[in-house]
C-alpha cells in the first residue's frame, strides 16, 4: 500500500519478504504498517541456523551494542527516522506520544548499558571468560538460542533482551502485532552495528508460530498476563514476565501527604500501562483521605488523543475500552468508586477512546481485588494493619514501602513472592541497569561452572 512502511522479516540470511502480509492499523482503521507474517517452517529453520552459529567474541559484542544505541536513535530504519518511528508506535499501540518517546529513549539507553546490566548480575568470584583465571568459577550459558515473545504495551521492554546478546546468545524475536516497529528497529540497528544476521532475528508470526519459536529455542523470554504465566509456570526453560501487581505501603508513622507525589507518579507514569505501575496503595490508618486526594490528582489528567503532545492517558478502540470498563465494574463490586468504571471511557470520536483513571476504596485489603491489574491508571486503595501481615502484599513485582519499620522491610525483602522492595520516596517504576527487574535476566540465562587450568 502506497505510503505505508513495509516491514519485512529479518532472517538468518537477511530480509525475507513473505507472501503473507498483515496491515497494522490505528484504532480508526487507518493502515500504519505492511507487516510480514512468516510461516511456521521458516521459524524452526531459522532457529536451527542460529544454533549452528558460534557467538561473536565478547569485545565485538560490546562494541556492537554501543554502536547500536546510536544507530537506533539517529538513522532511518524502514524509511522512518526516530520521530517518525515514535509517531507510528504511538498510533499503533495507544500509548501517549510522550510515553512512546520516553520508551524509545529507554531502549537506546538500554542498548548502550547492556554490559553494565550484565556485569551487575555477575556473581562475585566468577568470570565471563575461562581465559581470565587459572581456576574458579566461570559463567556459562544454559543454551545458545533465546526466543523472545514480545508484548506491545511499551517499547521499553525491548531494552531487556539485548543483554542476552551481550552474553553470547543468539536471539529470535517474535514481535507483538499490536506494536511491531520497536523490535524491527532494534534488530536492524544491531545488524548495522556489527552483529551478524544470524545473531538477531525478527520473526513476525501468528500464534502457532509463537509456540513453535518457544519450542525451537533453548530458552524463552515470554510476556503476558495471568493466563500466560500459568501456561508456562512449570516450564524451566521459559522465563515469564507476567503481571506486576506492584504496590505501595505507607505505615502509620508516616504522613501520607508528604508522599502523595510519588504515589501519583507510580500510578500514572507510563500511562499506567506497565507492570511497574502501582496497582494498589495500602495505608496503616484510615485510607479514605488518601484515596480522595489521589483521585483528585488523577482526575486532572486530560482525556486527549494519544498523538497530542500533552497526552498522558492511553487510548483504545472504543469497544475495547468499553470491555475494559465493564471488567473493572464487575471487579469493583463492593468497593467505593471515587473515580469509577462509569467514567473510564472518554469517547474521542472516530471509534476510539481515552481511558480515564479509576480509583476505588476498599474496606479491607482483599488480595483478589488488589491484584486486579488493568492497562491504564487504575488503583485500589485499602487499609492495612499489622494483623493483615504480608498477605495483601505478596505476589508483587515491586513494593514501595514508605516506612521506618526495618523488621517489616526484612520480611518483604525475604518474601519469595516479592521481586523488588523500594524504601521511601521511590516510584514503583524506578529502574537502572544495576537494579534487577524480575531478577536479572542473566539469572535465567547463565549458570556457574567450575574451571581449572594447569
Amino acid at each position: 500500500m502506497a505510503g505505508v512502511p513495509v516491514v519485512d522479516a529479518l532472517g538468518p540470511d537477511g530480509e525475507y519478504r513473505t507472501r503473507t502480509r498483515e496491515l497494522v492499523t490505528d484504532p480508526r482503521g487507518t493502515p500504519l504498517v505492511d507487516l510480514a507474517v512468516v510461516p511456521r517452517l521458516y521459524v524452526t529453520r531459522s532457529v536451527a541456523a542460529q544454533r549452528r552459529a558460534a557467538p561473536l567474541p565478547i569485545t565485538e559484542r560490546a562494541a556492537a551494542l554501543t554502536r547500536a544505541a546510536e544507530i537506533f536513535s539517529s538513522t532511518r530504519i524502514a524509511g522512518l527516522d526516530l520521530a517518525g518511528y515514535v509517531d507510528l508506535t504511538c498510533r499503533a499501540s495507544g500509548l501517549p506520544l510522550p510515553v512512546a518517546r520516553a520508551g524509545a529513549e529507554v531502549v537506546a539507553e538500554s542498548l548502550a548499558t547492556a554490559f553494565d546490566a550484565v556485569r551487575a548480575a555477575l556473581p562475585a568470584g566468577v568470570t565471563l571468560d575461562w581465559r581470565d583465571q587459572p581456576g574458579g568459577g566461570v559463567w556459562a550459558r544454559r543454551g545458545e538460542v533465546l526466543a523472545v515473545h514480545a508484548p506491545g504495551n511499551a517499547p521499553g521492554v525491548h531494552g531487556l533482551w539485548p543483554q542476552a546478546l551481550a552474553l553470547g546468545y543468539r536471539v529470535a524475536v517474535r514481535p507483538s502485532r499490536r506494536e511491531p516497529l520497536t523490535a524491527h528497529r532494534v534488530v536492524t540497528a544491531l545488524r548495522r552495528a556489527g552483529f551478524r544476521d544470524v545473531d538477531a532475528l525478527y520473526l513476525p508470526s501468528g500464534h502457532t508460530g509463537a509456540d513453535d519459536l518457544v519450542r525451537a529455542a533453548d530458552l524463552a523470554l515470554v510476556y503476558g498476563g495471568t493466563d500466560v504465566a500459568e501456561r508456562y509456570a512449570q516450564d524451566p526453560t521459559v522465563f515469564v514476565n507476567g503481571p506486576g501487581r506492584s504496590k505501595i505501603l505507607i505505615t502509620a508513622e508516616q504522613d501520607w501527604r508528604d508522599h502523595l507525589d510519588v504515589v501519583v507518579d507510580s500510578v500514572a507514569s507510563l500511562a499506567g500501562m506497565a507492570c511497574v505501575n502501582a496497582t494498589a496503595v495500602l495505608y496503616e490508618g484510615d485510607p479514605a483521605p488518601l484515596a480522595r486526594a489521589l483521585a483528585d490528582r488523577l482526575d486532572t489528567l486530560p482525556a486527549l488523543p494519544n498523538t497530542d503532545p500533552g497526552a498522558a492517558l492511553p487510548t483504545a478502540p472504543i469497544d475495547n475500552a468499553r470491555a475494559i470498563a465493564a471488567y473493572l465494574g464487575a471487579t469493583a463490586v463492593g468497593t467505593t468508586p471515587l473515580l469509577g468504571a462509569d467514567r473510564v471511557v472518554a469517547d474521542l470520536g472516530d471509534g476510539y477512546a481515552a481511558l480515564r483513571p479509576a480509583v476505588h476504596l476498599l474496606e479491607r485489603p482483599d488480595p483478589r481485588i488488589l491484584g486486579a491489574e488493568l492497562p491504564f491508571p487504575c488503583v485500589w486503595v485499602a487499609p492495612w494493619s499489622r494483623a493483615d501481615g504480608l498477605a495483601p502484599l505478596r505476589h508483587s513485582l515491586v513494593i514501595t514501602a514508605i516506612t521506618s519499620d526495618e523488621q517489616l522491610l526484612d520480611r518483604m525483602v525475604h518474601d519469595p513472592t516479592v521481586a523488588n522492595v523500594y524504601r521511601g520516596d521511590v516510584a514503583t517504576h524506578h529502574s537502572t541497569p544495576q537494579i534487577p527487574h524480575d531478577g536479572f535476566l542473566a539469572d535465567a540465562l547463565m549458570r556457574n561452572k567450575g574451571f581449572v587450568s594447569r
